[in-house]
């Protein structure tokens, strides 16, 4: 199977349903937050399936907690099945993480100890998941602050033999990078050469606060040059993969956003052109992962 191409997208947030219907703005896609849309009707779905019917959407999860001995919440999953039912979203991803436990949740996205233990729990939850949704997922790298005296392998190790293991996609977070390689005092070109590129099928862009001796993941300013330069490296060793801004806080004016996708696109366009390769992903087997009505592959859009 040839890795799919969407091009470059956005979140889609409330604050701009009525201009994105009244404009129809140049965005590839839009990524919702799914557990925004675990609803019978109302506003968020009449706007949701207005939008698209216009545009292609991506579902991305923040509740899966994947990572937790919890077991895996059968409602959760039923809600999310169901939605990816009715929309038939390009991609459904959520975070590696866990989000609490005990039945306590933390309302946060916490990291896991990088060991032969964690993957093996983990997979298996993944292998479970997929199943039940019919659909390979994607899962992302966290930003984090703090580390597990237990972890025996560098993150981007843990997260590779995760996605392999598992037969899952991989959703990377550039900016989740640059933060955890400051936090942390590693080399972020590390990490993007330390993870399988056949797995890659999306990026995040985003920015963050930065405290000096420690920056924390916040999505409510722009991404910043260091991030565009890793963004650049990133385009250049795992060729074309769809990308999007996410912004949640300190929304700004739509045209801003639009800007900050249009500048990455004149970072990736030019290398993918010039790379002018197609990219073939691990056979799916089971599981299907885009409608293929909603995108070319990567060698049919070089060839127009």
């Amino acid at each position: 199977m040839k890795k799919v191409f969407h091009g470059f997208g956005l979140g889609l947030r409330k604050d701009y349903y009525s201009e994105i219907l009244a404009t129809q703005p140049a965005v590839d896609w839009f990524e919702i937050i799914s557990e925004n849309y675990f609803v019978d009707g109302g506003k968020p779905l009449y706007f949701l399936d207005a939008i698209r019917e216009q545009y292609p959407i991506a579902m991305h999860g923040v509740s899966l907690s994947i990572g937790s001995t919890d077991p895996l919440n059968k409602l959760y999953l039923k809600k999310l099945k169901s939605l990816a039912d009715r929309i038939n979203p390009i991609f459904i991803s959520d975070h590696l993480c866990w989000t609490g436990v005990g039945g306590i949740n933390s309302h946060d996205l916490l990291p896991l100890p990088y060991t032969e233990a964690s993957i093996k729990h983990v997979v298996e939850r993944i292998h479970y998941v997929q199943d039940f949704l019919e659909r390979q997922i994607l899962v992302e790298n966290l930003s984090s602050y703090v580390t597990f005296a237990e972890s025996d392998m560098a993150e981007w190790d843990f997260v590779s033999e995760v996605v392999e293991r598992a037969d899952c996609l991989l959703l990377l977070d550039i900016n989740n990078i640059y933060v955890s390689a400051r936090n942390h005092q590693f080399d972020p070109i590390d990490y993007l050469k330390g993870v399988p590129a056949q797995r890659v099928m999306q990026h995040h862009l985003a920015g963050h606060s930065d405290y000096g001796e420690y920056i924390i993941d916040t999505h409510d300013a722009p991404v910043v040059d260091p991030v565009w330069q890793l963004y650049k490296v990133a385009a250049e060793l795992f060729g074309p993969v769809s990308t999007m801004i996410e912004r949640d806080d300190n929304m700004p004016v739509f045209s801003e956003l639009l800007a900050e996708l249009n500048y990455a696109r004149t970072i990736a366009e030019p290398i993918y052109t010039q790379q002018q390769t197609s990219v073939v992903l691990p056979t799916a087997g089971r599981y299907h992962f885009a409608s293929p009505t909603m995108a070319m592959s990567v060698q049919e859009q070089h060839n127009g």
